[in-house]
Parts: C-alpha cells; sequence; structure tokens
C-alpha cells in the first residue's frame, strides 16, 4: 500500500462513501474532497466536511497508518493545525493538535471495494518494463491520443526551460539564442556541450557582421574548438588559422579553454569538423535564419532552409590534411528531423509563448509530418502494441516513459487511471 493511491481514492471517492464514520462514531459526510496540492504540508485544502452535526473547511490529511503523523513530525508543524480529518487505510492511534483536541480520524480500508484493491495490486505489479506494459494494448485510442497531447506538451515545457536561461544570457536576443540552440544539436549528444560553448564564447553580432564569408565562421567554429592548435602542413588549416587570431584580435575576443571535440565512435559524416563546417555553410547562406524558422509551418520548407553542405575543402576532408573521397556531406533528412524536434519545435513553443500566441495546433500538425524516431524505448512501446506514426507521438512516449513510467506515477498518468478502472 502507497500513499499515492490512497490521495488517487480520496480524490476520486474510489470507496464507499455511504455511512461513513469516524474513528469514535461520528457520521462523515464529503461535501467537497479539497484541492490536491501535491506540495508541503496537508495533502488536500479547502475540503469541506461534515461530522456529526458540525460543518467543517479546512485541509485533510493522508497516511497509511494514523501513526504516520508523529513520524513525520506533523505535530510540530503550525500547517497542520488546519487539518479537520485525518484519512489513513489503517488507524493505530489518536492524533491531538497542540491544544489537545483530537483529531478525527477515517479509516479507509473497510470502505474499499476488493476489486479496487486488486486492480491497483495488477497494475504496480512489478513487470519486465513497466507495470502497465501487459495492458497497454488494451487502452481506449480517444484516451491515449488526449494523454499523449498533454505528454507532449509536458515535454515542451520543460525544453523551452534553457531557452528561458539562453534568453537572459542574451539579452533576450533569439537570434543568439537559435544560433546555439542549433549549435547544441549539431554537435549531437557527444559534442554538443562543447559545440553550445563555442557558440556562446562569439558574440552573435559577430556572426551577423563575418557570414558573409564562411571561412571567417569556419576560421572561429575551429579555433575555439581547438582545432587549430596543432600546426598542419595544409594550406587551407594555415589560413583559418591566421583568419582565426586576426579575427579574435579584430573583435578583442577572449579564446577560452573549453572541452576537446571528440571523433571517437563518430562516423566520418558526424565528425566535428563536418558538422561546424555545415554549421557554418548554414549562417553564410541564411541571412534571415530566425525569421525563417519562426515561420516554418512545413516539413518542406524547413528541409529547403537546411539545404546545405560543407565547404568544398571538406568535400574531400574529414580532418585537416588527410585527403578522402569527394563527397558533398549534405545535412541528412534524418539530421533535420532531429533538429525539428530538438530546435525548431521547443523555439517556436517558446517564442509564441513569449508573445502571447497560441500555436499548439500548429506545433501538432508540425510534428505530424515528421518521421517517428527510432530508439529503444519507442521500440519496447511498439512490442507492447503502442506504435508510433510520427514523431508527435514518439516525443509523448519519450515524455510518458521518463518522467511517469520510470518515476512509477501510475496514479498521476492517464493510462494508469483507466487501468484501475478496467483491469
Amino acid at each position: 500500500m502507497k500513499e499515492d493511491f490512497l490521495h488517487y481514492l480520496w480524490k476520486f471517492k474510489k470507496f464507499d462513501i455511504t455511512n461513513l464514520q469516524t474513528s469514535n462514531g461520528e457520521e462523515i459526510t464529503i461535501v467537497n474532497s479539497g484541492q490536491y496540492l501535491q506540495l508541503a504540508g496537508p495533502d488536500f485544502f479547502n475540503a469541506q466536511i461534515s461530522i456529526g452535526n458540525q460543518k467543517w473547511a479546512g485541509n485533510v490529511e493522508i497516511h497509511i497508518k494514523s501513526s504516520d503523523w508523529y513520524v513525520h513530525h506533523h505535530e510540530r508543524d503550525e500547517a497542520y493545525e488546519s487539518v479537520i480529518l485525518h484519512v489513513v487505510w489503517e488507524h493505530d492511534t489518536e492524533i491531538f493538535r497542540k491544544n489537545n483536541t483530537e483529531i478525527p480520524v477515517l479509516e479507509l480500508k473497510k470502505h474499499v471495494a476488493k476489486e479496487t484493491l486488486e486492480n491497483y495490486q495488477s497494475l504496480i505489479t512489478p513487470k519486465s518494463w513497466i507495470f502497465c506494459e501487459k495492458q497497454l494494448a488494451s487502452i481506449d485510442n480517444f484516451a491515449l491520443k488526449n494523454w499523449q497531447e498533454r505528454l507532449f506538451f509536458e515535454r515542451l515545457e520543460r525544453k523551452s526551460k534553457p531557452i528561458q536561461e539562453l534568453l537572459e544570457n542574451t539579452n533576450h536576443d533569439w537570434e543568439a539564442v537559435l544560433f546555439c540552440l542549433l549549435a547544441k544539436n549539431f554537435g549531437l549528444n557527444t559534442n554538443g556541450e562543447s559545440f553550445l560553448k563555442i557558440a556562446q564564447s562569439i558574440p552573435f553580432s559577430v556572426i551577423r557582421k563575418e557570414s558573409f564569408e564562411v571561412e571567417n565562421l569556419e576560421s572561429f567554429f575551429f579555433g575555439i574548438a581547438g582545432l587549430l592548435d596543432i600546426e598542419k602542413e595544409d594550406n587551407y588549416f594555415e589560413d583559418l588559422h591566421f583568419r582565426f587570431y586576426y579575427l579574435l584580435h579584430k573583435y578583442q575576443i577572449e579564446k577560452k579553454v573549453i572541452e576537446p571535440v571528440q571523433f571517437f565512435k563518430h562516423r566520418p559524416d558526424n565528425f566535428p569538423t563536418i558538422r561546424l563546417s555545415q554549421l557554418a555553410n548554414l549562417y553564410h547562406s541564411q541571412q534571415h535564419l530566425f525569421s525563417r524558422i519562426i515561420e516554418a509551418t512545413s516539413v518542406k520548407s524547413i528541409y529547403e532552409i537546411f539545404a546545405v553542405s560543407v565547404s568544398s575543402y571538406w568535400e574531400t576532408h574529414y580532418q585537416f590534411d588527410r585527403e578522402s573521397p569527394k563527397k558533398k556531406k549534405a545535412l541528412s533528412k534524418s539530421f533535420i528531423d532531429l533538429l525539428i524536434i530538438n530546435t525548431i519545435i521547443p523555439l517556436q513553443f517558446a517564442y509564441a509563448k513569449s508573445q502571447g500566441k497560441e500555436i499548439s495546433e500548429n506545433l501538432i500538425d508540425l510534428l505530424n509530418q515528421v518521421s517517428p524516431e527510432n530508439n529503444a524505448i519507442i521500440d519496447k512501446f511498439d512490442s507492447f502494441g503502442v506504435a508510433s506514426k510520427n514523431a508527435f507521438e514518439t516525443q509523448s512516449l519519450l515524455q510518458l516513459k521518463n518522467e511517469y513510467c520510470n518515476k512509477s506515477r501510475c496514479l498521476e498518468c492517464a493510462i494508469g487511471m483507466e487501468l484501475l478502472k478496467s483491469i
């Protein structure tokens, strides 16, 4: 038995509410269960309850046992002086306020149906992956879709928090924020933080000024990444090296030490040299990138924006002074899809929110056009009967697994609630 189950029972009155009595035999009538706060203090705020012939308004506290009141030291906390009813699974001791008046107790176990308990036990019994894996396929499709929409926007809210931090650090320059977000996502998981620090090391006003020469952008990116520190017998390397130190002096930029970028375990097309060149070419070719991205409403238009590749030197190289067969090395569709999911959608969401605009349906429509992600979590859901047709559905399932399933928040999950009704 867990307290969150008791919270569920009380909140939704999932017990026999007729003939309720306190431990002292006084009749109880629940007028209003109260507001479920999930914050410090009593569990339910502003409940309305009749006990005997007296109507009370106040807070309700819930525990497994009455004695938990003292285990949690509520007798020392002024916030619990306003508790009008102590709801417990098992009553094992009387509880008193500071003025020595006894707090009425309702023992729930006498009023909960056997089927409700069996449903709960079936849900929380450990499974191979998540608690409800055997029942997932039976969930009503309408209920699942509504829950996925809620999950999707919960995930967007979480993703928008780093954007707010970047805004504060860039004096609310949305173009600079976009640059930082793109840099981080061009670096993928391995080099993301290093790429972000590269972007943060260069004032975006400098990027604007120097974007007309892609070599200047590459010199900045490669130089701050530490890729120009070791001399190479290579003309292009020497040119970038000269440009880098000239530009540092020109703009009085201090070269900061960042974590070395990683080549190890990357496919050549994901080498940091290739990704940094692609990022430089993106800003070289797109002079109004932020406005185009904010206004984009179709995947096709975004693919057109990101139809960039590497500079001519990198068509025949993956590293300095090591020539390779010529290859254009354009951004792939799958890579642009990741940018849509992790950069463009969160940015559009955060920007619209700052402007007081409602674009929820637009964001869902856009992600409905993106192919579903392919990873172990999505594969597992598929194996249990929940297949994904697009990135909107995969994003919601990732939120479900990470924030609900992994944290055993079944009684806060719409799927768990449905199963408690039907298992």
